[in-house]
This record gives structure tokens, sequence and C-alpha cells, in this order.
């Protein structure tokens, strides 16, 4: 379950620093927001690939 716990806290890192660019007009929060997203895709595929082998076992 700590994958479901890293997902957790990278979706809410990311939340803060698009709310941070979107509210308050932050350009460096929207860098930010926008390399959560990059390691929230390599996440996601990572467990949808673990998920994938380990319904192949059996």
């Amino acid at each position: 379950m700590s994958r479901v716990s890293e997902l957790q806290n990278l979706v809410e890192s990311t939340t803060a620093e698009m709310e941070k660019f979107y509210d308050k007009g932050n350009k460096a929060a929207g860098t930010r927001a926008r390399k959560g997203l990059q390691d929230l895709k390599k996440l996601a595929q990572e467990i949808r690939l673990e998920i994938q082998a380990k319904k192949n076992a059996g």
C-alpha cells in the first residue's frame, strides 16, 4: 500500500502548486506543478505495469 500513499502525497503536493499558480499567479509554482504532473504520469505508468504483472502472474 506504499504506492497508494506515494500517489496521494504526489497529488496533494501538485495540487498545492497548481493552486499557487492559478490563484496567486506564481509562475515558479507553475513550473513545479508541471514537474509534479509529469511525476504523476510516470508513477501512474509504473503502477499500471505492476498491476498488469501481478494480474498475469495469477
